[in-house]
């Protein structure tokens, strides 16, 4: 079958719309009708160069569709069913998995960096040569063939635009305060960066019950945003200390919890001196994988708990089905966090508006 997919041909290169070529479905693919796709920073890190994946390549990671069309040996998900992918889709039986750490699944981070499936191969050609896969994802892309474990069922009510954002951005910022850092009720929260993860960091703070719910960032404009979506409190580190305003809040002692979604040095190291003694710190945010972060080394003592995520401690057979009752019951806020929607012919325009930092999430629509 031929499909129209955003096609990244070099480092820096704008995506090329292309008409490419699937390969047919092997044991254990699912074949998606992309109808949503989301534009996340992680897909700008690769068109700048600071992530390396083979060229060229299909981008994408935050999408919702329909199945069309399963290979043999599927068992979950049948054609009809509404979709949200998973860029972390697992194999369920290699070391990690087993020890219940699916986002360290053997075979995806074999094969998923060379820009192929679990087999080692790819399903997508253009003038018979390989395209690579994205995160075993590219939804860039009218069509698209994940694994089993990448596709996940979901309720039928929730509208695709709304859906997409769940496979990503709304799992890790939730994901990481009620799955990973497990923030109890009551709680004192901090969130440094309020970007599209940090938002949801927000939300999943609400969600937990936690009282105080500080967001740190630079500008009104910023912190306005925040407040729409749980914070309680606002610090401004424009020009400001924001270490004090911090302590200020927190009875002298810091936060319970400080979620860093900013991704930047200073924000990795302010989330430690920012955490209570016996507090905990997720590191949501990256830098470079070749970036060096130094801390002072008392920031680092009175037991506290430090730990990168990636994926918000997700399990997305568990997670996306509630996330999408929370959203359905008006818990959730998805409707808000969408600033743009575009064709997929404007995506480079999308990614421009990505880099100057404008708005939180722009949303591919293919319908």
């Amino acid at each position: 079958m031929r499909f129209k997919a955003a096609v990244l041909n070099g480092v820096g290169k704008a995506l090329e719309i292309d008409e490419l070529d699937m390969r047919p479905l092997q044991a254990g693919d699912v074949l998606v009708r992309i109808h949503a796709s989301g534009l996340c920073h992680t897909d700008l890190e690769v068109i700048q160069g600071s992530l390396a994946y083979p060229m060229p390549i299909v981008l994408g990671h935050e999408g919702a569709g329909v199945v069309e069309e399963v290979g043999s040996g599927v068992t979950r998900v049948r054609p009809g069913d509404h979709v949200i992918l998973s860029w972390n889709p697992h194999c369920g039986h290699c070391f990690y998995c087993e020890r219940d750490l699916p986002i360290l699944c053997e075979p995806f981070r074999q094969h998923q960096p060379q820009g192929h499936l679990f087999d080692g191969t790819s399903r997508m050609q253009r003038n018979g040569n390989e395209v690579h896969h994205y995160s075993v994802t590219s939804t860039h892309a009218e069509y698209t063939i994940v694994p089993e474990s990448g596709a996940i069922p979901v309720p039928k009510q929730i509208p695709f635009d709304r859906a997409c954002l769940i496979g990503c951005g709304v799992m890790t910022g939730v994901g990481g305060v009620i799955r990973k850092a497990q923030v109890e009720p009551g709680s004192s929260v901090a969130v440094i960066g309020c970007g599209a993860v940090g938002l949801n960091a927000l939300q999943g703070a609400r969600l937990a019950g936690a009282t105080k719910i500080i967001a740190v960032d630079i500008g009104e404009d910023k912190l306005e945003r925040a407040r729409g979506f749980g914070a309680t409190h606002t610090v401004d580190a424009a020009g400001t200390d924001a270490l004090s305003q911090i302590m200020d809040l927190t009875v002298g002692r810091g936060a319970d919890y400080v979620l860093e979604s900013a991704g930047n040095v200073q924000a990795l190291r302010s989330s430690v001196e920012m955490v209570r003694p016996g507090g905990s710190v997720v590191w949501l945010g990256k830098v470079n994988v070749d970036t060096e972060v130094a801390f002072r080394w008392g920031s680092l003592m009175g037991e506290r708990e430090m730990v990168r995520s990636s994926y918000g401690n997700a399990r997305p057979t568990r997670d996306f089905p509630w996330l999408v009752e929370q959203y359905l019951a008006g818990s959730l806020k998805l409707d808000e966090l969408i600033t743009r929607r575009i064709r997929l012919e404007e995506i480079n325009g999308g990614f421009d508006m990505l880099a100057r930092g404008e708005g939180i999430r722009t949303v591919i629509m293919f319908d």
